[in-house]
């Protein structure tokens, strides 16, 4: 005997939410990786090279594939979490600015540091550089989402939001 699965609309947004904010992710990740291509807090190496660091790199090439693979995933919770607040603009850029703001407290003060041997929760050249990066990761991200969101919704004839 089959069971019909039943999925209420919100359920059934997510997906698409998820989405949106993969796409915004990347379009925040780009502008955030222009940002640490040019900032040299640092004895003039490039904040880009830093995150390449992660995987034991100095290549710029191999710190934008990184920051853009943590940029998508980021993206994407953005909008399965806040997809539905994040429709129109001016909540979008509210909650994109503190979500990049989370996202520089969990990663370049904490989780970066850490996995690098560096102290955490440290307030320097570097953070401060980090945390404008961020801001601009979540700027873009949300007015990006908030975009996507009143398109799709213009062409299905739904108001958005």
């Amino acid at each position: 005997m089959a069971t019909a699965a039943h999925v209420s609309p919100k359920t059934a947004v997510i997906p698409v939410h998820a989405v949106w904010g993969a796409a915004a992710g990347l379009v925040g990740g780009i502008g955030f990786g222009i940002w640490m291509s040019v900032s040299r807090p640092l004895m003039d190496t490039a904040m880009i090279t830093m995150v390449a660091g992660l995987l034991g790199s100095t290549n710029a090439f191999v710190g934008w594939l990184i920051h853009l693979a943590i940029a998508l995933t980021a993206g994407t919770a953005f909008g399965v979490v806040f997809g539905h607040l994040a429709q129109r603009l001016a909540p979008a850029i509210v909650l994109g600015l503190a979500y990049g703001a989370v996202w520089w407290f969990l990663g370049a003060l904490w989780i970066i540091p850490a996995n690098m041997g560096m102290p955490v929760f440290e307030w320097n050249d570097v953070t401060a550089s980090s945390l404008g990066g961020h801001l601009v990761f979540g700027l873009l991200a949300g007015i990006t989402f908030s975009l996507i969101a009143q398109m799709a919704g213009e062409r299905t004839g739904r108001a958005a939001g």
